[in-house]
């Protein structure tokens, strides 16, 4: 459908943005950061690595350090309220109202900033037919599944029209077959959209479904960002490539024809198991199931470990002794 009053899609952009706690803890190391204009960003890394905080700076909650700048378009806000920023935000727990139903929950933001009825009552309803749940607008949130409450925290959040769009692990509360569902319709409800929106997710499949591009931060640093499939391909540090999939590596002498290598750096899915006879072999000491595909973990002579992926026909078994073969593009 076409929102009767479209969201203007506009750039965020931090400039040596910085967080210090009043103890002297540095939570975020100056960065400078653009999410562009309609894109959604998801921040990526592990607990206590600064996502939340710039989330938090971005929205408003919390202050940069002296010197930091945030802008959204060409307006200034680094000191401007929560409240006049223009954001939309979800948190993990949603924060639904439990004494209203589910029109009264998505239309409250409309009601406290002075709309009228009649357009609140229109704009709730598309926000409603927005996400799909039309049907069920005089329902009590307390009657809601997980993926409903998270639509309608959703159409909460876009129902102001907010200039920017802010998700803190927006599916963490769920299960994980829902959790796996809703992240193609949120995808899909973003780019429908069309607004900037900012994710912060740890899960890393999560990020690469959701994010147009991924900033992926350790310790309060930004290690990278970019397209999903250029991090995994191409990161540019040993964090970013060990967070993004699973990275193995292997210590040793490598010699072939053209060149010997001191260590090899690959993924699980570029290995090739095959019958033991020739080359390198290694023991299977476990075996995962996971229906399209087997991951087995594996151990060198020398006791190094390392994990490789094989169709779900694999036939061996933990005990067993196999080959192991990497194209030589893959050394590193």
């Amino acid at each position: 459908m076409t929102l009767a009053s479209p969201i203007q899609a506009l750039s965020i952009t931090l400039n040596n943005c910085a967080k210090t706690w009043p103890d002297g803890t540095r939570a975020l190391e100056p960065l400078d950061l653009e999410v562009r204009a309609g894109e959604t960003l998801a921040l990526l890394g592990p607990s206590g690595c600064g996502k939340t905080t710039l989330l938090r700076m971005i929205c408003g909650l919390e202050e940069t350090d002296a010197g930091g700048i945030i802008r959204f378009g060409n307006d200034d806000v680094t000191r401007v309220a929560p409240e006049a920023r223009g954001v939309g935000v979800v948190f993990q727990g949603y924060a639904l109202f439990p004494n209203m139903n589910v029109a009264q929950n998505v239309g409250y933001g409309l009601k406290i900033r002075g709309v009228d009825v009649d357009t609140r009552r229109k704009r709730v309803m598309e926000m409603l037919e927005l996400v799909e749940l039309e049907a069920l607008a005089e329902r009590r949130v307390d009657q809601l599944s997980g993926g409903q409450r998270q639509r309608v925290a959703l159409a909460r959040a876009i129902a102001i029209e907010p200039r920017v769009l802010l998700l803190d692990e927006p599916l963490t509360a769920l299960d994980a077959r829902l959790r796996q569902q809703l992240r193609v319709d949120l995808a899909a409800l973003l780019r429908k959209l069309g607004i900037t929106c900012v994710i912060v997710t740890h899960d890393q499949e999560e990020a690469m479904m959701l994010g147009d591009r991924v900033a992926v931060m350790s310790a309060g640093r930004l290690e990278q960002i970019g397209q999903p499939e250029t991090l995994y391909r191409e990161p540019a540090s040993p964090f970013v490539a060990d967070f993004i999939g699973t990275l193995c590596q292997l210590q040793g002498s490598v010699v072939s024809a053209h060149h010997g290598v001191e260590s090899l750096s690959f993924r699980p899915h570029e290995i090739r198991l095959g019958s033991p006879g020739n080359g390198l072999e290694a023991n299977i000491v476990a075996r995962f199931y996971l229906g399209s595909h087997i991951r087995f973990e594996l151990v060198l002579d020398d006791g190094q470990p390392f994990t490789a992926l094989a169709g779900p026909d694999a036939p061996w078994q933990p005990g067993d002794t196999v080959a192991v073969t990497l194209d030589q593009t893959h050394a590193a």
